[in-house]
């Protein structure tokens, strides 16, 4: 028997995390998770002498109150614990306890976390030995939209029970009150500028702005991300082509945890749950060093994003590498410090810039390697996305399968020389539609070197003419105008913009953007359509990206500005010229038709022996071919009932892919397709000038008010 942990009141939304998250999943649509405060996480940990990664607890807004109950066969007399973060009302048994240092608990004793804050938003509780609960997909971690990790796969509950861990490897606990961070309601986030930026996507003074502005929270961050209100972000184009109506979209990359990317004209943050691949530009990413700050942003504080140089980000993140590597010194230096040397007498001080003048030339910082296009090879670009990614992009900003084949290939490339993996210290990558994006670990790689390695992989990859790719035909079962797409837009007129030109009906706006006659046509296509399946994890776990093969069945739609706050699990959308098939019920942005059968099946423990290989959860690869059989919504809920459990699986057959047969802009149509093309951009154009002419005559309305008023 061990010391457990027994839940008498869980708080507003407290669950299971651990330092690091899962790694090497990003790809298909698996977020991290995590502690989304690490570094108040792992100073609760390294207090009590435990792994700075061991599990613990977070908790949100309003901690919990927690039992401390000892085994039978339990030999240690008590079990230490530390408080971290928000935590300045914590108490054990009606006494207040300091964060930062550790103390005893016995059984029976009781800890209450109370509100988190004034300042911050989230608290951590560390046991000594950790927290112990199974592995899933090589974490602890509660993944709380996905539904699994964390010992229950959701928040914690009244009477749950929690188990703690040995402590035979731990060592001694240590006072670290001086080093745990202070809270406040005003920050500043360091950031890297780009990979996107101006001229490209922004106009010369836009990312000067962004820089210059002071943001608020929005109450509707969360672990997914952190909204930031402010003015406008101002953009260099009228749209994003086939990416999408509005100018914020692009091709689908992959982000970054810490990438503050631009939905619609919002600046959104990546969190610890937030979604490896999407179509939102992101002109600036949080360097590492600053990511522990997200986790405790309040709705209504106030934020600046200050932009430095990849070699600030790295001192900044060596000095913390430094404080975790030995935090007794650094509470102690903290306590007493050495007397700080006096300046030079010759040195000048320097005049400090406004937040205008220091961020005018940040527009897009170079990138680490240009290799310009050869014949039919297009250029390629190694840029930062953030301090510890690299994002790879190939070819001009347009949809062109010819360029996400050479993605793919270069993918391979890099696997086959060793460059890819945990042990290689680059332990995530993600396609997109026209990138690549590399998450590398600092201590162990070179970010330069690594361009430099991928730069001589994209020189030796082939042409994707005369390669053939192993892949499969897939048939999903597809209810259109299911009543849980319904619903999700009824929620989104009622709740967040009832005057959206998609509402009431996602279909109709479907329609009339791409020049149809009618509903029943947009139906049609999707289900004529042969899908190329081109990414993973465009919404979550294991969620397909997928354009038709044909051109002539490439529907285009804008995605949601503002996005919706719920969709249904498994719906299917379309957004730009891609459609989705969502891996799990949450936000959403993409225009919906119908829904489908799960794509993902909820994964088990790890084994605790390691043996064996389970089946992936995710149900499609890159590259599979989709089609869609319609089917009534009672017998697509048999079917879906059917492969959530496991008992029948998706019908495939096996095939192979000419890579050099893909259509690119550049390949021929026939009449039909050019002038379904034509219609379509015109529809295109009429609605973009409706959208112009609608918010010109509400920007008359509100002076015409303004006028009155004075």
């Amino acid at each position: 028997m061990t010391w457990m942990l027994d839940v008498l009141d869980p708080g507003v939304q407290t669950s299971v995390q651990d330092l690091t998250g899962r790694r090497g999943l990003w790809g298909v649509g698996v977020p991290p998770s995590g502690a989304y405060d690490a570094l108040s996480f792992a100073l609760a940990n390294l207090a009590v002498g435990n792994d700075p990664g061991a599990a613990g607890l977070e908790a949100v807004l309003v901690g919990p109150t927690l039992c401390f109950r000892a085994g039978g066969n339990e030999e240690r007399r008590h079990v230490l614990a530390a408080v971290a973060g928000a935590c300045q009302g914590a108490q054990l048994d009606g006494r207040a306890v300091r964060p930062g240092e550790p103390f005893a608990a016995y059984d029976g004793s009781v800890v209450t976390f109370g509100p988190c804050g004034p300042a911050g938003l989230r608290g951590y509780l560390a046991v000594r030995g950790g927290v112990a609960v199974p592995r899933v997909l090589g974490s602890r971690a509660a993944f709380l939209l996905g539904g699994f990790g964390g010992g229950v796969g959701r928040a914690l509950a009244a009477d749950d029970a929690l188990g703690v861990g040995r402590e035979e490897n731990c060592d001694a606990p240590a006072v670290l009150t001086a080093i745990v961070p202070t809270l406040t309601d005003r920050w500043t986030l360091r950031v890297i500028p780009g990979p996107h930026g101006a001229p490209d996507y922004f106009t010369g003074d836009a990312l000067a702005a962004l820089f210059a502005a002071e943001w608020a929270v929005d109450h509707r961050s969360d672990r997914t991300g952190i909204r930031l209100a402010g003015p406008p972000v101002r953009f260099a184009r009228a749209d994003g082509g086939e990416a999408g109506l509005h100018p914020c979209n692009i091709h689908d990359s992959a982000y970054p945890v810490g990438g503050i990317m631009i939905s619609g004209d919002t600046p959104v943050i990546v969190g610890p749950d937030g979604p490896s691949l999407g179509g939102f530009v992101v002109p600036a990413g949080v360097i590492r060093a600053d990511l522990w700050k997200l986790g405790q942003l309040r709705p209504g504080d106030r934020v600046r994003l200050e932009p430095v140089t990849a070699e600030a980000a790295a001192e900044a993140r060596d000095e913390r590498r430094r404080m975790l590597a030995d935090p007794r010194a650094a509470a102690a230096a903290v306590i007493f410090p050495l007397p700080a040397e006096p300046a030079p007498a010759a040195e000048t001080p320097q005049t400090p810039q406004t937040p205008s003048a220091r961020s005018a030339t940040w527009d897009r910082p170079s990138p680490l390697l240009t290799i310009p296009a050869s014949g039919a090879r297009p250029e390629l670009s190694v840029r930062f996305s953030g301090d510890h990614h690299l994002l790879v992009e190939a070819g001009p900003a347009r949809l062109d399968l010819t360029v996400r084949a050479r993605i793919h290939l270069l993918h391979r490339e890099l696997a086959a020389r060793g460059l890819l993996g945990a042990s290689a210290g680059v332990p995530e990558d993600v396609e997109g539609v026209r990138s690549l994006l590399l998450g590398f670990e600092p201590l162990a790689v070179d970010p330069r070197a690594l361009a430099e390695r991928v730069g001589e992989a994209w020189l030796a990859t082939p042409d994707p003419a005369g390669v053939e790719l192993p892949v499969r035909e897939v048939t999903m079962p597809i209810c259109f105008d299911d009543p849980g797409a319904h619903e999700a837009m009824h929620r989104y007129q009622r709740g967040v913009r009832p005057d959206a030109p998609w509402c009431p009906d996602n279909v109709e706006f479907i329609r009339r953007v791409n020049g149809l006659r009618d509903r029943d046509e947009v139906f049609e296509i999707v289900q004529k359509a042969t899908y190329l399946v081109i990414g993973l994890g465009d919404v979550y776990l294991g969620a397909p990206l997928a354009v038709p093969l044909d051109p002539a069945h490439r529907l285009v739609t804008t995605k949601y500005d503002p996005p919706r706050t719920w969709t249904p699990e498994n719906a299917v959308g379309i957004g730009g010229a891609y459609l989705c098939v969502y891996g799990m019920e949450g936000p959403g942005g993409y225009q919906l038709v119908g829904r489908t059968v799960p794509v993902w099946r909820k994964p088990g423990a790890d084994r605790a022996d390691g043996a064996g290989e389970a089946a992936p959860s995710w149900l499609l690869r890159s590259f599979d071919l989709l089609r869609f059989e319609p089917v009534g919504h009672d017998e697509l809920m048999e079917l879906r009932a059917a492969i959530a459990d496991g008992s029948i699986g998706l019908r495939m057959r096996e095939t192979t892919l000419d890579l050099g047969a893909l259509p690119g802009p550049e390949t021929p149509q026939p009449p039909e397709t050019a002038e379904f093309i034509r219609r379509r951009e015109g529809a295109f154009a009429a609605e973009r000038a409706r959208w112009a002419e609608a918010a010109a005559a509400k920007a008359q309305q509100n002076k015409a008010q303004q006028n009155r008023g004075a």
